[in-house]
């Protein structure tokens, strides 16, 4: 993503802001419903009492539902929209175990001493330069993590497509992290985000050993 193409993005997701205030529809979520089967899955692939960090964070909804799930760990949550750390950052002001920063993948390192890296609807804009984008994303992110990065993306498996949104093969990304980033690759490919949906997207986990991989 050059520095033009981040901007406008930025920009993109601030008028959302602006709009539609603290809701789903300010990150580009269809529904508060499709966003927490998301949150599910990642949930499902931790402990309760893991270090996590949400790597485009939004305004914090998948603590929200961390918490109400029973989960106790550390969380930090970045961002490059300055609106969406300041309000999420009020938001939680009384969880201990939380924070919030601005972000840039680019400019910033992602910390060090976290068990996971969670990454939710961060992939789903189309851009000149989706492919560089994901691939040093996940590089960052497996680099700095203990145990794994979780992710989601849009499939090329779909029975529409939005021209505005980006879709990459499970298939061919399975083959790009299992040979260039980690052996222990799995793929969720099997939910949908709506009762009588499609299957439109998927979830990967990229795992440093065998004992972390779901």
């Amino acid at each position: 993503m050059t520095t033009k193409t981040s901007n406008i993005l930025k920009s993109y997701y601030q008028s959302l802001y602006k709009e539609y205030g603290d809701s789903h529809q300010s990150v580009q979520h269809v529904s508060k419903e499709s966003q927490n089967v998301r949150f599910a899955i990642f949930l499902d692939m931790i402990s309760s009492s893991s270090r996590v960090i949400d790597l485009g964070c939004g305004l914090g909804d998948m603590l929200l539902y961390l918490r109400k799930n029973g989960f106790t760990g550390e969380y930090l949550g970045y961002d490059f929209v300055p609106e969406f750390i300041d309000v999420a950052s009020a938001k939680f002001s009384s969880d201990a175990k939380a924070q919030f920063e601005v972000f840039d993948i680019y400019k910033d390192e992602i910390a060090q001493g976290y068990d996971h890296v969670l990454i939710s609807g961060v992939f789903n804009n189309k851009m000149t330069d989706n492919m560089d984008f994901l691939t040093l994303t996940l590089q960052k992110s497996i680099r700095q993590c203990e145990q794994s990065v979780i992710f989601n993306a849009l499939s090329t498996f779909v029975e529409f497509k939005n021209e505005a949104l980006f879709y990459v093969s499970p298939l061919e990304l399975f083959e790009l992290c299992k040979t260039t980033m980690t052996p222990f690759v799995s793929l969720k490919h099997d939910y949908v985000t709506k009762p009588g949906g499609y299957p439109y997207e998927f979830t990967m986990q990229l795992s440093k050993s065998e004992t972390t991989c779901y």
